[in-house]
């Protein structure tokens, strides 16, 4: 249990030896002075992100209605795509 341990401390520590690219100046005269957008208070965001005028009542009797329309139109596709006829035309055709 001590090995696993020290290794992972050792390769922790080979990686912390990793020298970084230098990454000072690297920002153009053109980014330090273009505009930025402006920062806008969070509060307002979310109050107006609270008032959708979605009725959960009402949202969830539609979703409800569209789902029994749904099943029942799946209901009726499961069923034979054949008439009683045309499966003993097909089943004569075949023997």
């Amino acid at each position: 249990m001590l090995f696993p341990a020290a290794l992972l401390a050792s390769l922790t520590l080979i990686g912390a030896c990793t020298q970084f690219p230098q990454l000072d100046h690297t920002t153009t005269p053109d980014l330090e002075n273009s505009n930025y957008p402006m920062l806008v208070p969070l509060g307002p965001v979310l109050a107006s992100s609270q008032t959708s005028g979605i009725e959960p009542i009402q949202a969830t009797a539609g979703i409800d209605a569209r789902v029994s329309a749904l099943k029942a139109r799946a209901a009726r596709l499961r069923g034979s795509v054949l008439s009683g006829a045309e499966r003993q035309r097909l089943a004569n055709g075949l023997q």
